[in-house]
Formats: structure tokens, sequence, C-alpha cells
């Protein structure tokens, strides 16, 4: 039996959009026994991959923990690095046929160093030097044109594998389960999310639209004022319907609310990609940086409220010298009109509605509300990706966006022992 490593050592939402990645890798070889999965993640989120992936073996590494501000004889800073030596000699001790190495962080590399580089894939540190595969290099420079290019996060990491898991399997398809609507108070970036005051009018309008009168509202401990905030501004008939769990879940308890949710409100966050993974419809706002092209929820049947403003998306990174006018829109009445199951309602300017679907690529958003002027450049990218990937032939692709993408060291250097490795993974 064929034994592979995962090495996903970024957040929660990432950790969620690995699944089609994982799903590929354990379908790939029809002719024999599925391979042995093994995962490596954040410590912290051991109990998410053994809820989210109860039949892959998940090894722990401290990659996110608290800084050492005590010094080198912090007990808890010893303890995190003793930790990693420990999983670093586990791993070592185990015989694996492929490593996929996701993140292009200074750790992940490091962890490559852990294998022969000929069966690691991705990110890999090679004679001391940070190496990309070509397939993540080439995705790297569709960076430099995100407003007219989309590729789901979770189909970009499915292509390490090669031969992709069809999108339609990955997901289930997005119902209603009867526990009312679950709010997600904010983000990790504060200016991706909405204030209390603009997302009352949001809540209220769904509340008038779903038939469960129930709100659940989801949170860190740290969100608790901005619970007690919205709550404040939603009127009596509407506030006395809402449980208050910020700070009060596990991660099971996590599961067990979204899972019997009938929609979930929420910014680009790990709760809204649980929420696709689970099957539990999503209404998502996305501004800011946020991009539901490249990290909306995957599968059909959710909605997606896309900021278009010209500065749109912008990097989270780079301070906004716009004052948040990607904001704005999500305040405007018409949304909330829209919000409530109005069919006759523009939304306001800057403000594109997506419902999500999938192609032959993978996770699509489809506008139903408002102009997407960027559609067909869109549409004309992912079958230029399609086609690259071998899972497009005769979509048409313009020859002009491989000469935008590809490069001559693409084809034309001999990278040593990472040479013959190609575009997409063959084994």
């Amino acid at each position: 039996m064929k034994r592979v490593l995962v090495v996903q050592l970024a957040r929660f939402g990432d950790l969620l959009q690995t699944r089609r990645l994982l799903a590929s890798l354990a379908a790939r070889d029809m002719s024999s026994a599925a391979p042995e999965l093994h995962l490596l993640v954040d410590a912290s989120l051991l109990p998410l991959a053994g809820l989210a992936y109860p039949g892959v073996i998940a090894h722990g590494l401290a990659a996110h923990g608290p800084g050492n501000a005590a010094g080198a004889d912090d007990p808890s800073a010893l303890a995190r690095v003793l930790g990693n030596r420990a999983t670093f000699a586990e791993l070592s001790a185990l015989r694996f046929d492929r490593v996929y190495v996701l993140n292009h962080s200074g750790l992940a590399r490091a962890v490559s160093t852990l294998f022969d580089p000929d069966i690691v894939r991705g990110h890999l540190l090679t004679h001391g030097q940070p190496v990309k595969d070509p397939w993540p290099a080439l995705a790297f420079r569709f960076m430099a044109t995100r407003r007219e290019t989309g590729l789901n996060l979770m189909d970009f990491w499915a292509a390490f594998a090669g031969r992709m898991a069809p999108p339609d399997t990955v997901n289930p398809r997005a119902t209603p389960k009867g526990g009312g609507i679950g709010v997600v108070l904010a983000g990790r970036e504060a200016r991706r999310s909405l204030p209390p005051q603009v997302l009352a009018p949001l809540l209220t309008a769904a509340f008038s639209r779903v038939a469960a009168k129930r709100i659940v509202l989801l949170g860190t401990a740290d969100q608790a004022p901005a619970a007690r905030a919205l709550c404040r501004l939603l009127r009596p008939a509407v506030a006395e319907h809402v449980l208050d769990l910020s700070g009060k879940t596990d991660m099971g308890g996590l599961f067990r609310e979204i899972a019997a949710l009938d929609e979930l409100f929420t910014p680009d966050t790990g709760a809204m990609h649980l929420a696709a993974h689970l099957g539990t419809p999503v209404t998502a706002f996305f501004l800011s940086s946020a991009w539901c092209h490249e990290t909306g929820p995957y599968g059909h049947g959710h909605t997606v409220w896309q900021a278009l403003t010209p500065c749109a998306p912008c990097l989270e990174t780079a301070a906004c010298e716009h004052g948040l006018v990607c904001r704005d829109p999500f305040a405007d009445a018409r949304l909330a009109r829209l919000v409530a199951g109005s069919a006759k309602t523009a939304p306001p300017p800057g403000l594109v509605g997506y419902h999500t679907g999938t192609d032959a690529l993978g996770a699509v958003c489809e506008p139903f509300a408002g102009e997407d002027q960027t559609a067909p450049a869109r549409r004309a990218f992912r079958a230029f990706v399609a086609e690259h990937l071998g899972v497009g032939h005769g979509l048409g692709a313009d020859p002009g966006l491989g000469a935008r993408y590809y490069q001559e060291p693409d084809w034309m250097l001999d990278r040593g022992p990472l040479a013959g490795r190609g575009f997409v993974e063959t084994l």
C-alpha cells in the first residue's frame, strides 16, 4: 500500500479547502488499494482534522503558536520545540511514497527537507534554495491579474495530484437543515467583515425569509462585545430569538451547530468553509481582499455578495487608501431587500450577487444580480487553465493567455533532481 503525506500548515479554512486534494489522492489509482493518507497540520487543528477527515492519519506541529515573549526559558516554548522534534522524528521514520507541501512558508519548506526531494511536490528546499514546482509557480503568476482570473484555492491544491476528483463530488449540495440562521460575527481581518450596524438590517431581512425562527451567533470570546452590539441593533421581535454562542463552542459543538442550520451568514472565514463541507447553505459577504472566485464556498447552493469596487480585490497586507468604500454597498437598503428574497430589486452599484456551482475545472461563481464586466475574461481564463490541466479539452482556450502566463524556463531549463516533474503530477 502506498503512503502519502499532505503538509497543510495554514489555518482553519485552508485545512477544509484541502478536501478535493485528499479525495483525489484517495481515488487516484483504482487498480490497487487506496493509499494510506497522512496529514500534517498545526497542532491546534488536530480536532478539526479528525472530524473533517476521519479516514486520514493526522499529525500535529506547533506552526501558529504564541510568540516566545518570555524568552528561551519559557516552558511553553520549550514544549513546542520538543513536540515539533518528536513529530519530525515520527514523520522521518515513515516511508512515504509521495509528500505534498502545500504552503510556501519557511516552516513548510523546512519540513520538506525531512524527505528525499524526488518524492516531494509543491514547495520545497533543495540545496538550501526555495523551489516551487511548475504548477504552483504558474498559478502564482495568475495573482498579477486577480480581477480577471478565478481559480478556487481548493482546485489549485487538488491539481497537485494531477488526476482530480470530480468537483461536484467534493462537498454535498447545500440544503436547509431546519435550525435557523447562523451568524459568524467576524473573520481574522476586521476590514473583511461587516460591522454590527451594517449586519443587523441584513440579518433582519433574512430572518423574515427563513421559516425556522432561531438565530445563532458564532465567534470567539473576543467577539462577544460585537454579539451584544448586534443584539442591541435588532428589533425586540427578532432579538428574542437570538442564541449567543460566541466563545462557548468547541470544535465538535461548532460542527453540530453549523450542520443543523438553514443558512450561515458569514464573511470569508473558516466557518464558511465548514458550512460548505457539511452541506449547509452559505450567504457570504466578500469585500476588501476577499475574492469569491478564489476562496468562495465550494459546491452547489451557496450565495456570495461580492464588492466590485474599482479597487477590489486589494491586498490585505497593504493599508486601505480608499476609506473602505467596498463596505458601503452592504449598507444600502437595496441589499437588505435582496437578502429578504426580492426578485425585482437591483443590487446597489459596486456589488454583484453570485450563485456557486461547478464546471469541468472546479468551483465557479455565476452572477445572478448586478453586472460583472470581467466575467468574459474569467471564462476565457478558466478555459485556459482547464485545458492546461487536461480537464477541459475543446473549450476553446485563448492561446494569448499561454503567451501571458508561460515562461521559457518552464520547459527549457534542466532543473537537476527536479527535472521531469512537469506541470501536472504523474505517478
